[in-house]
């Protein structure tokens, strides 16, 4: 049985449904104002592994991810650069939804956005002020935090220590904890009519009303960075639920957040003191649009995107994610093991992996199929993946299983000399592909290895490329022929500093480009 993580019993639950066979999942997105960066791919990584999962484990899934398209920082950024703020937004969105597409989150059924859910919010605001959970200020409506009993139930904040909007707005406000729903128009700022005059939706109203219209008044989980408990999701609950006198969603579940590796702290700025797991810690240390992060295209023109993928699925979600180029190279490394395998799984049964058709259920994937050791202990691997996995989801083990699987496999193939055309038995290199099909059916749960990496450099002729890779191998092969390791030598080397692995086999030489 699943079980999962919940942020607001503090406690592990088995994962139930709203309805049975069906779950609701809704991710808070970003705020479009400026070009992506790598911690605006965590949660949309997660949170596709976990639709994959439960998909995967016989749930029919709907997953949300909205976009924040009209907010304090894009009007500001939208000045600042001179552009229409609906352009501006449209132009960060686009590049959003292209850096999420190359890292393979392709499960995501719908993106609404705020400006396109104007009148889904304002109907919202009137029920709220209709049952007398918010008020009316000078064209501002504010929710009163003093008429919800279980304020801050999330958090476990103490209400007389919350504050909310400052400025102009606390002077409106009833109480300092008391939040907008629906902000008045200022001069030049975008807006839109309301019962209340012009103006825009506040930024905690619009999940609200969006989860609602696509997933229903309770639905099952609620995702978001840690960052949100407060004040995003705690506003959240509060909106929901004195609206609807039942619970948003059952389960709120919260990644942890990206910071700069072996600090807390400012992004190439000094260590200030050891890394924890807590929220304050890890909002010292977040890694964001303010603090130096790179744009996200920029890093994919060095990282291919299933090493960014791995990388990020690399750590337990609830666990901070210790973020640096070298661990990215680190994670490369690991990731040509697991190519090198591919390689060789198909030099020997002339079958590419990624054509391999593996299970897509896990009921289909439980039936037996095959008798020998390899096949048990296969087997094995995949109860502990699903075990690891069944855990609140964690990626990071079930990782760990795949390097234990990848291994069994390598030695498989080395016990039985598989890679020698004489030895190999007809039996034997079934047993490999039946093995390999069920490490293919666990990656993919993961959203791993699904097609085959680049294997010549981006642009290149590939014709030319292997016509030439071939003749150097050649040469090399005379050279080693003639004892002249020398050479040999030096040719290897060569292709090492451009890049270029060779890898030699019984009968022939393999040659990989290796990812910068």
């Amino acid at each position: 049985m699943i079980r999962v993580y919940n942020t607001l019993t503090k406690s592990k639950e088995p994962f139930q449904t709203v309805r049975e066979g069906r779950v609701g999942i809704y991710l808070c997105g970003p705020t479009v104002y400026k070009p992506s960066h790598i911690g605006h791919m965590v949660g949309p990584v997660i949170f596709d592994t976990i639709k994959r999962y439960l998909v995967y484990s016989g749930y029919q899934v709907t997953l949300v991810v909205n976009i924040t398209d009209v907010d304090d920082k894009l009007i500001a950024e939208s000045q600042q650069c001179g552009l229409p703020m609906p352009e501006l937004a449209s132009r960060m969105t686009e590049d959003y939804m292209r850096n999420i597409a190359e890292l393979g989150v392709d499960s995501i059924d719908h993106f609404p956005r705020c400006t396109e859910n104007i009148d889904e919010i304002i109907r919202f605001i009137t029920a709220l002020i209709e049952r007398g959970y918010a008020y009316q200020a000078d064209g501002d409506v504010y929710f009163d935090v003093a008429k919800d009993a279980e304020y801050g139930k999330l958090s476990n904040r103490d209400r007389d220590s919350m504050q909310g909007e400052g400025g102009e707005m606390a002077q409106r406000k009833r109480s300092n904890a008391d939040f907008a729903l629906w902000k008045s128009a200022k001069p030049g700022e975008p807006a839109w009519d309301s019962p209340w005059g012009k103006g825009r939706p506040g930024w905690h109203i619009e999940c609200s009303a969006m989860s609602r219209r696509l997933l229903g008044e309770t639905f099952d989980i609620h995702g978001g960075g840690l960052d949100l408990v407060f004040p995003h999701h705690e506003n959240e609950i509060a909106q929901s639920e004195c609206c609807h006198g039942r619970p948003m969603a059952k389960y709120w579940l919260h990644n942890g957040l990206m910071q700069a590796s072996d600090e807390v702290g400012k992004v190439g700025g000094r260590s200030t003191r050891p890394s924890e797991g807590d929220i304050e810690s890890q909002q010292t240390g977040k890694i964001s649009k303010s603090k130096g992060s790179r744009p996200f295209r920029e890093l994919l023109q060095e990282f291919q995107p299933e090493t960014i993928r791995f990388f990020l699925l690399s750590t337990h979600y609830r666990r901070p994610i210790d973020y640096s180029e070298g661990r990215l190279k680190e994670t490369e490394t690991a990731l040509d093991a697991f190519y090198r395998f591919f390689r060789r799984f198909e030099r020997i049964t002339g079958k590419p992996f990624f054509s391999l058709a593996a299970p897509l259920c896990r009921s289909e994937g439980d039936r037996p199929s095959g008798t020998e050791p390899i096949d048990q202990s296969a087997a094995e691997h995949r109860r502990r993946f699903l075990e690891m996995m069944d855990d609140d989801f964690n990626t990071g083990g079930a990782i760990g299983v795949l390097f234990e699987f990848l291994r069994l496999l390598n030695k498989f193939c080395d016990e039985e000399r598989l890679d020698d055309p004489a030895r190999r038995s007809p039996q034997n290199v079934a047993a490999l592909c039946r093995a390999t099909t069920v490490f293919r059916e666990l990656s993919l749960t993961l959203g791993l290895f699904r097609n085959a990496p680049q294997t010549a450099p981006a642009g290149g002729d590939q014709r030319i490329v292997q016509g030439l890779m071939e003749l150097i191998i050649h040469i090399r092969a005379e050279a080693r022929k003639k004892k002249d390791f020398a050479t040999a030598d030096a040719i290897r080397k060569a292709l090492g500093d451009l890049g270029i692995v060779l890898e030699d086999r019984p009968g022939e030489t393999l040659w990989s480009v290796k990812s910068n």
